[in-house]
């Protein structure tokens, strides 16, 4: 892909993610500058500009990016933000945060992704991003409270363990429902007083699984 054919591939995908909804300007900015077909192998590099998800091995996905996009115009996340995500998969999403937030720490039962992403992140020198190769299903407790926290698998419901990890006023994002089905992308704010709950559409993503990957 030359120069030209890249800025309009990148002007294209801009345009497509304002048109479902991801409207907020400093992610978007952050979104343009992560290069997603680092993220990916062979073929699927030149759809990288694309609006939709792609295979990255292990029966694990890159997410849409407009998924990306409005999970993370979700969360609000500042510079201030220690951010925690519980499925590394290829690090895009982490890339993502890593511009707009202080610090991401982000999990991923398989070895192999976690190692992978983390070449990618570092070659990129996304250095405020921590790749942990660990089961995320009970999150970071050593490094917790987490003012956001951002799960790309869907549970059934909202973790306690990944609740209990949310500081007071920190913002928790993730998908519920069976793996079977469509789920619901839902946002989690926790207050003084509990947890506010938000719906926001329909999506579809692998299901939360504990324990290690067998690879």
């Amino acid at each position: 892909m030359n120069i030209d054919t890249e800025a309009q591939a990148r002007m294209q995908f801009v345009l497509a993610l304002r048109a479902r909804g991801v409207t907020d300007h400093a992610v978007l900015t952050a979104m343009e500058a992560t290069p997603r077909d680092r993220f990916l192998d062979g073929v699927f590099k030149a759809r990288a500009w694309e609006d939709v998800a792609l295979p990255i091995g292990g029966g694990q996905t890159i997410s849409q990016p407009s998924v990306v996009g409005l999970m993370t115009q979700a969360l609000e996340v500042n510079k201030r933000c220690k951010v925690l995500e519980i499925g590394t998969g290829s690090g895009y999403q982490a890339a993502v945060l890593s511009h707009l937030a202080r610090r991401v720490y982000t999990t991923e039962r398989h070895r192999h992704l976690a190692r992978s992403a983390e070449a990618v992140l570092r070659s990129l020198d996304r250095a405020n991003v921590t790749v942990m190769p660990v089961d995320g299903a009970y999150g970071l407790p050593e490094q917790s409270p987490f003012d956001r926290i951002l799960l790309t698998a869907a549970a059934e419901d909202p973790p306690a363990p990944l609740l209990a990890q949310l500081s007071v006023g920190g913002i928790m994002v993730l998908p519920v429902g069976q793996s079977d089905s469509v789920q619901t992308l839902l946002k989690v704010v926790k207050t003084e007083a509990g947890l506010d709950y938000e719906a926001m559409g329909e999506v579809r993503f692998v299901p939360l699984i504990e324990g290690m990957a067998e690879d």
